[in-house]
C-alpha cells in the first residue's frame, strides 16, 4: 500500500516536471523566460524544452497587431474651443525583450502616449484649423510618438481619428453663433436693399425735377419767342402784352366760371381799359 502511494506521487511529480520542462509556444506569440529571476531568454513559436523548477515563463507576449482604442477625450484648442476626439492606434510588438523589460504595461503607455500627445497637437491649432486637418493631425500624431513606441520595442504600424468635433456646448455656441451670423447677413442685405432704393428713388426725383426744370425753361423760352413774334407782328408795343395779358385773364375767367362754388361769372364792361388798369398804364388814343 505505501509503495503504491510512492508510485502515484513519483507519477504525479513526473508529469509537473515534464510540463514545465516542455513548453509548446503557439503561432502569433513569444514568451519570456526567466531564471531564478532574471531575464534568460525569449522563445518563439514551436516545441522548447525548459529547465524545470529553475526557468520559468514570465510573459506570454502576442506578435500580432494590436488595436488600441484611445478613449475619448477633451481637448481645449488655441482659440479655447472645446473639442471632443478620440483615435485608434495599430502597434506591433517588434522587441518583446524591451516591451516587457522598457515599460510596466505598454498597451496603456501606447494609449496614454497618444492622448497626451493629441492633446498637445490640437491645443497648439485653432478651432477651424483643427475641424479641417485630420490628415495633418493624424501625420504629425504618428511622427511625434513612433521613436517613443520604438523604446519599447513597438512599431507604430498606423494611427487613426476617429472622431474630432465640437462639444455639446461648444456646439450650441456655434449654432447661435451661425444664427447670429445669417442675422446680420440678412439684416445687411436688407440695409442694402434700402440704400439702394433710397438712392433710386432720389435719382429718380432728381431726374424728375431736372425734366421739370428743363420744361419750364422750354415754356418760358416759348412764351419769350411767342411774345417776340406778337411784338414783330404788331406795331404798337403795348398790344403783345394787353394780349398774352388777356389771353391769361380769359383762361382764368374760364376756370373760374366751372369751378363746384360759381354759379355766375361778371366780366368788365370794357376789358382793355381792365387790363390797362393792371398793367398800371394808359393806352394813349
Amino acid at each position: 500500500m505505501g509503495g503504491e502511494i510512492v508510485s502515484v506521487i513519483l507519477l504525479l511529480f513526473l508529469l509537473v516536471t515534464l510540463w514545465k520542462g516542455v513548453r509548446i509556444v503557439p503561432q502569433g506569440e513569444e514568451w519570456v523566460v526567466e531564471r531564478l529571476g532574471k531575464y534568460l531568454k525569449t522563445i518563439m513559436p514551436g516545441l522548447h524544452v525548459l529547465v524545470p523548477y529553475i526557468d520559468r515563463v514570465s510573459y506570454k507576449v502576442t506578435t500580432k497587431d494590436l488595436i488600441l482604442d484611445i478613449p475619448q477625450q477633451e481637448v481645449i484648442t488655441r482659440d479655447n474651443a472645446v473639442l471632443v476626439t478620440n483615435a485608434i492606434a495599430f502597434v506591433k510588438v517588434t522587441d518583446t525583450q524591451s516591451a516587457v523589460y522598457g515599460v510596466t504595461n505598454f498597451q496603456v503607455a501606447v494609449m496614454n502616449l497618444v492622448q497626451t500627445t493629441l492633446r498637445a497637437i490640437i491645443g497648439a491649432m485653432e478651432l477651424d484649423e483643427a475641424l479641417s486637418s485630420r490628415d495633418h493631425i493624424k501625420a504629425k500624431l504618428k511622427d511625434s510618438i513612433s521613436d517613443d513606441v520604438a523604446d519599447w520595442g513597438l512599431t507604430l504600424k498606423s494611427v487613426e481619428i476617429q472622431d474630432i468635433k465640437p462639444s455639446s456646448t461648444m456646439q450650441k455656441s456655434m449654432e447661435m453663433q451661425a444664427a447670429a451670423e445669417r442675422e446680420r447677413k440678412a439684416t445687411v442685405t436688407r440695409a442694402e436693399g434700402d440704400k439702394q432704393a433710397a438712392i433710386l428713388e432720389a435719382e429718380a426725383r432728381l431726374e424728375s425735377a431736372k425734366r421739370d426744370a428743363e420744361a419750364q425753361v422750354r415754356l418760358a423760352e416759348a412764351s419769350a419767342e411767342a411774345i417776340r413774334r406778337i411784338a414783330n407782328g404788331i406795331a404798337e408795343k403795348e398790344l403783345p402784352a394787353y394780349y398774352l395779358l388777356g389771353e391769361k385773364y380769359v383762361t382764368a375767367l374760364k376756370e373760374l366760371a366751372v369751378g363746384p362754388g360759381s354759379r355766375t361769372v361778371v366780366l368788365p364792361a370794357d376789358l382793355m381799359k381792365s387790363l390797362e388798369a393792371l398793367l398800371g398804364g394808359r393806352r394813349s388814343g
